[in-house]
């Protein structure tokens, strides 16, 4: 991966690991946490309004549509292992360019996508 900057923008719930975050600022995307305490609906709009892919490691998000939420990443992948975490993100950036009314699970070494609508 090139260190330029991207135009996909993603939002990290507050649940993600740190190093995520600091693995795509590296990579030079635009990534940012969620404000603590902010409601589903408040992610889910922030999300929206600045058309943000919401990485996220909770099922609660992927029954939104996309008329209500850009794009999820919803993280099942084990918490403790941050190097598992990070490759399989990665892999997944190298699939993926436009994330935008698509809901990903993304697993070790495996995805799927599916149409939030």
């Amino acid at each position: 991966m090139s260190s330029s900057t991207h135009k996909t923008k993603f939002l990290l719930d507050e649940n993600v690991r740190i190093e995520l975050l600091r693995f795509l600022k590296d990579e030079g995307y635009d990534a940012t946490f969620v404000r603590k305490g902010a409601t589903d609906r408040e992610v889910a709009v922030l999300s929206q309004q600045e058309e943000r892919v919401l990485v996220a490691n909770d099922q609660d998000f992927s029954q939104y549509k996309h008329s209500d939420i850009y794009a999820v990443i919803w993280l099942r992948t084990p918490q403790n292992d941050v190097s598992a975490l990070i490759n399989s993100f990665c892999s997944l950036l190298d699939e993926y360019s436009d994330f935008a009314g698509i809901m990903i699970i993304l697993r070790i070494d495996m995805r799927n996508a599916v149409n939030l609508d």
